[in-house]
């Protein structure tokens, strides 16, 4: 108890006479500590250049700026189609063997690097959508000879 009172007694004192004082709220202050806030205005407040007492020198650039990028040009070049890596035309299980040159006394270890530098250069995220398809059949022969590879190297 503070003063004969309870500490909500006294919440409930100070909410009324705050309630009872009519001074208006404080204006929110748009200042940041430490920078000049002249270039601050008020929330919805339009910037209006004869209002202000002074010729923005931007307002005809980016007028002009706008203006130019609403048009839209006529003879816009077609974008090229997307063009399909010459590894990913070899698919069969043959060539892929190739391409990763996984020989018969590679380690464990080297067979991990061969996968991962396979993988840097072949993963279907690395291409086009229209390719993807081929990149994981790749993807997917890559793996499957790698991991034949490496439980034949347990085997040894």
């Amino acid at each position: 108890m503070l003063f004969g009172r309870s500490v909500f007694q006294t919440i409930l004192t100070r909410l009324d006479v705050e309630a009872q004082d009519n001074t208006p709220a404080p204006s929110p202050s748009y200042r940041v500590a430490g920078l000049n806030s002249g270039f601050v205005m008020a929330a919805g407040a339009a910037p209006d250049a004869d209002a202000a007492g002074f010729d923005d020198p931007y307002r005809s650039v980016l007028d002009a700026l706008g203006a130019e990028m609403r048009q839209q040009p006529a003879d816009r070049p077609e974008p090229l189609p997307p063009v399909m890596p010459a590894e990913l035309a070899r698919l069969s299980e043959q060539e892929v063997a190739e391409d990763l040159g996984i020989l018969p006394t590679d380690s464990h270890e080297t067979l991990a690097e061969r996968r991962r530098l396979f993988a840097r250069h072949n993963h279907p995220d690395s291409v086009d959508a229209l390719f993807r398809d081929r990149a994981n059949t790749r993807m997917m022969l890559a793996n499957m000879l790698i991991d034949r590879a490496q439980r034949l190297t347990a085997l040894r």
